[in-house]
C-alpha cells in the first residue's frame, strides 16, 4: 500500500496531514518575518532580539526534551499535543490583542518555542499509529510533504499580500487561525489517552535514566554528525538574504522567490524519497543529500548573479528532502520504544546545528567572506555524512 493511501485509511495519519499542512502555514506565517516585526516595528534593539532567539533556542529545547521524556513515562501525548498548541495560540493572540514588546518577548522567546515541542509529538504519534510492516519513513516523508506544501502556499500568499500592502503586523492574523485549527483539530481527533488501536508501551525511565540515555555515546555521536550535516541548511537561511542583497542584480523579492522554490522542490522531492527508503540505508540517503545539498550551497555566493542560479532550487530540493525527513526514524529506530524522546532529539540536533552554523558563520567572515562560509559548511556537512557512513557501516540495507 502506498503511503498516500495509507494515511488516506487511517484517521490518526490523516490526523498528522492535516495537522502538518495547519503547522506549516503557522510557521510560514511567524519565522519569516519576525525579526522585522521585532526590530523594526515593536522597536527591539538588536542585540535585545539577539538575546530573545537565545531564549526561543533554550526553551525548545528544553520544551521539547522533557515533554518528550513525559509523553513517554505516561503516553499522555494527546495532553501534552494541546498544551503545546495552546500555547500558540495564547503567544498570538498576545501579539494581536497587546503588541508590544513584552508580549513579543513572551510570544517569540517562550509561548512559540513551547509550541515547537508539536512537531516532535505528531511524528512519535506517526511512529506508533503506522502498521508493522507498513515503511514509516515513506509514511514520514510522504507527511512531510504536507509541512512543505502549505509552507511554499502561504509564503507565496504573503508575497502578494505584502505587495497590495497588506500590513506585516496581520501575519499574526493568519498563523493565529493556523493554532486555532490545530487546537480544535488535535481536540477532536487525536486518540485518547489509552483508547488507540495500538499498543502506547511506558518507557519506565525517571527523567534522570532518561537524560542518560540520551548522553549515552551511541546516540551522542549521531547527535553530533546529524547536527553537522543540518548546519548546512541553517548557513542557507543565513547566506541567502546577505548574498543576494550585496548581488547588483537580486533583490528581496528574489529572496522570497529563492526560498519558495526551493519549498515548493521539496514537496515531489519527499514523495520520491519515500519510495527509496526501503531500498537503500536511512545514513546512505542522508550522505547522498548532503552531497547534492551541498553543491546549492557552494552555488550561492558564485552564481548568485547568473541566471543558473535558478537551477539551484531543484539541487537544494532533491539534496534538502532526506536532511530534513530521515532523521526522525533514524532517532525513533535508534531510541527504539521512546517515540517523544526521539522527536525531542529534533531540538537537540537543531541546537547542535545553530552553534555549529553560527561559528562557521564567524570563522568564514572573520577570514574570507560569504564564499568562505559555505566552504566551511559544506565540509561539516561532508564531514558529518563520512562520519555517519563510518558508524553506520555494519547497518544492514531495508529489506
Amino acid at each position: 500500500m502506498s503511503a498516500l493511501t495509507l494515511i488516506y485509511r487511517l484517521p490518526a495519519l490523516r490526523l498528522i496531514f492535516l495537522a502538518l499542512l495547519l503547522l506549516g502555514a503557522h510557521n510560514a506565517s511567524v519565522y519569516p518575518y519576525q525579526s522585522l516585526i521585532a526590530i523594526e516595528r515593536i522597536g527591539l534593539s538588536k542585540p535585545v532580539f539577539a538575546l530573545v532567539l537565545v531564549l526561543a533556542s533554550i526553551t525548545a529545547v528544553t520544551a521539547s526534551v522533557l515533554l518528550g521524556i513525559l509523553g513517554d513515562q505516561r503516553g499522555n501525548r494527546r495532553r501534552i499535543a494541546l498544551l503545546a498548541t495552546s500555547a500558540s495560540l495564547i503567544g498570538l493572540l498576545m501579539m494581536i490583542v497587546f503588541p508590544g514588546k513584552i508580549s513579543l518577548i513572551l510570544c517569540h522567546g517562550v509561548l512559540l518555542p513551547v509550541a515547537s515541542s508539536l512537531y516532535g509529538q505528531l511524528f512519535a504519534l506517526a511512529r506508533l499509529a503506522t502498521p508493522n510492516g507498513q515503511s514509516r519513513d515513506s509514511v514520514q516523508a510522504a507527511l512531510r510533504s504536507a509541512m512543505s506544501l502549505s509552507f511554499l502556499a502561504m509564503l507565496v500568499f504573503w508575497t502578494f499580500g505584502f505587495a497590495a500592502d497588506i500590513d506585516v503586523m496581520a501575519i499574526y492574523l493568519s498563523a493565529g487561525l493556523a493554532s486555532f485549527g490545530l487546537v480544535l483539530l488535535i481536540y477532536s481527533s487525536w486518540p485518547k489517552d489509552g483508547a488507540s488501536d495500538w499498543a502506547d508501551q511506558r518507557s519506565g525511565l525517571n527523567f534522570a535514566q532518561a537524560f542518560k540515555e540520551i548522553a549515552h555515546p551511541t546516540i551522542l555521536m549521531r547527535l553530533l554528525l546529524l547536527g553537522a550535516i543540518s548546519a548546512s541548511g541553517i548557513l542557507y537561511m543565513v547566506l541567502i538574504s546577505l548574498i543576494f542583497e550585496d548581488s547588483p542584480v537580486r533583490d528581496a523579492s528574489d529572496v522570497a522567490l529563492y526560498v519558495g522554490l526551493v519549498a515548493g522542490w521539496e514537496v515531489p522531492c519527499l514523495l520520491l524519497l519515500s519510495r527509496l527508503v526501503s531500498r537503500v540505508r536511512r545514513s546512505t540517503l542522508l550522505a547522498v543529500g548532503s552531497a547534492v545539498y551541498t553543491l546549492h550551497l557552494l552555488a550561492l555566493p558564485i552564481l548568485s548573479d547568473s541566471a543558473w542560479i535558478w537551477v539551484m532550487p531543484l539541487i537544494a530540493g532533491i539534496g534538502g528532502t532526506a536532511i530534513i525527513s530521515l532523521p526522525i526514524s533514524y532517532y525513533q529506530d535508534l531510541m527504539h520504544s521512546r517515540p517523544g524522546t526521539a522527536g525531542a532529539m529534533l531540538a537537540l540536533q537543531k541546537l547542535v546545528s545553530d552553534m555549529l552554523a553560527a561559528a562557521a558563520f564567524a570563522i568564514g567572515t572573520a577570514v574570507g567572506g560569504y564564499e568562505t562560509v559555505a566552504i566551511i559548511g559544506t565540509a561539516l556537512a561532508l564531514l558529518g555524512a563520512a562520519g555517519l557512513l563510518w558508524v553506520d557501516r555494519k547497518q544492514a540495507r531495508p529489506t
